[in-house]
């Protein structure tokens, strides 16, 4: 279906040009008025799935295992000190130099603190078109950053630009002040799973 005379007329009747989220939002608009989309109104993604949980711990491993199958707790590569981080990227309160655990504690936090962050990114993006692919890269670049609320890559997303919003992934590779090689390599790896979804 051709959109132009739609989006002249809409141009006219408005008297300007449109943003690239508005054009994302009126073809969506014309493909479900006319009966091209299946379903107009998704659910929108509140659930990190396979392809991002796998992402995350290919990142995170499980690091620090001890010969006894304990894992323990490691400084910030880009600081050197705190944050300290245990099993899959766990931080916060009660995690420091000391800080020991088992291997299935290390995994039940991982699944919960997986919960937490889709929800905080669920909540950030709202009813904005998410694919699965393009969530999961948003929950594994939270679970890194912490940064959903206040990274441009989420107002790009939120508004349409999807190319825009997978290049501002790079732009999150440091630590400590220091570009870290392993941040340049998640962040490639999170950029390249967000675009299956664009």
């Amino acid at each position: 279906m051709n959109h132009k005379p739609i989006f002249d007329a809409v141009r006219s009747i408005a008297g300007r040009k449109f943003k690239r989220n508005e054009i994302t939002k009126l073809d969506r608009a014309i493909e479900c008025a006319a009966g091209q989309i299946a379903s107009c109104h998704p659910s929108p993604t509140t659930e990190i799935g396979p392809e991002g949980i796998a992402l995350i711990k290919s990142f995170e491993g499980c690091a620090r295992q001890r010969t006894d199958g304990l894992v323990e707790a490691y400084p910030d590569p880009g600081t050197g000190s705190a944050p300290w981080t245990i099993g899959w990227g766990a931080t916060g309160a009660g995690i420091g130099p000391q800080t020991v655990w088992t291997r299935q504690k290390c995994d039940q936090r991982l699944q919960s603190d997986l919960v937490r962050y889709a929800q905080d990114v669920a909540r950030e993006l709202g009813s904005s078109p998410t694919s699965q692919t393009q969530f999961d890269a948003l929950v594994s670049f939270h679970y890194n950053t912490g940064a959903i609320g206040r990274a441009t890559l989420t107002q790009l997303h939120k508004q349409g630009a999807f190319s825009e919003a997978q290049a501002e992934f790079a732009r999150w590779n440091r630590a400590g002040g220091l570009i870290l090689k392993g941040l340049v390599r998640r962040r490639a790896a999170e950029a390249r799973l967000y675009a299956q979804g664009t």
